[in-house]
């Protein structure tokens, strides 16, 4: 009998420890799902985050590129009008505008320096039709100046800083006290003004872009003048003229000078007046 009571508790006791374990096991299988499953969340949200930057920076790479033209020219004409109404031409024709014009003489030659502001678009087809009818140029550089990357980052900073100054004002209608309110508008201040300086940047770099600059110089050959044209009798008075004028500037000058001139005098007589009296 105390066999069979025994053999009964011993499988009772079995019992309960298989009962315990997989209880036991039950709690590490569900633990174990939570942090399968609480991972698989947080990951999802990464890989949001990480579609909404790439497709941020597929945007930024469908942007068109920015690219800022240049044009320097100097070439030698026979007839200087001539080539200034054909310059005057093409620069209606293809929507520019005259910036800066600019003539004068120089030595042995007559000039003209005109700076240009075209579209971008029409920037080849303008520097091939001023250079019609030119044997060589003196000078002929073009530049292109890619500014795509640095255009990006600097609207990329404008739109931060915008955002930033909605948070800030959303901060500012729920600020209650005084000290919070200044030190919001302080903050609105300068990140205000950095709004302004990022935008004429960008306003700036964007007409460099849209507006390329053409520098043109044209010059004409003349002989020098030779005496023959000029008489002597024109010679000689001019000569006179320059010897007065020196003689006039010779006598302004002293008189600019004379307290100096008075000092000097008077310390030449005393210094005089005194060697004669050691002689005596």
């Amino acid at each position: 009998m105390r066999s069979i009571i025994s053999c009964l508790a011993i499988l009772l006791i079995i019992g309960g420890c298989k009962e315990n374990e997989e209880a036991s096991v039950a709690d590490d299988s569900a633990s174990e799902i939570m942090m399968i499953k609480l991972p698989l969340k947080v990951s999802a949200a990464g890989n949001a985050e990480s579609k909404d930057y790439e497709s941020a920076a597929t945007a930024d790479k469908e942007i068109e590129a920015k690219i800022i033209k240049q044009g320097n020219l100097r070439f030698e004409t026979n007839d200087l009008e001539k080539t200034y109404n054909q310059i005057r031409s093409a620069v209606k024709q293809h929507n520019a505008l005259v910036q800066n014009d600019a003539e004068g003489k120089d030595f042995g030659s007559l000039f003209r320096n005109i700076t240009v502001r075209i579209p971008s678009e029409n920037f080849d087809v303008f520097i091939a039709d001023i250079s019609k009818g030119v044997g060589y140029f003196d000078k002929k550089e073009i530049s292109s100046q890619d500014v795509t990357e640095e255009y990006i980052d600097l609207n990329s900073r404008l739109k931060t800083k915008k955002v930033l100054e909605i948070r800030y004002l959303e901060l500012l209608k729920k600020a209650t006290k005084v000290s919070e309110m200044l030190e919001i508008e302080k903050k609105l201040s300068e990140i205000r003004e950095e709004i302004d300086a990022k935008e004429g940047q960008l306003k700036y770099m964007q007409n460099r872009v849209s507006m390329s600059t053409v520098t043109i110089e044209f010059y004409k050959t003349i002989a020098e003048e030779s005496g023959a044209t000029v008489t002597y009798g024109t010679k000689i008075w001019n000569a006179i003229k320059s010897g007065f004028n020196g003689i006039s500037s010779f006598f302004i000058g002293l008189l600019q000078i004379w307290p100096f001139i008075i000092i000097l005098v008077g310390l030449f007589l005393l210094i005089r007046k005194r060697l004669k009296r050691r002689k005596i």
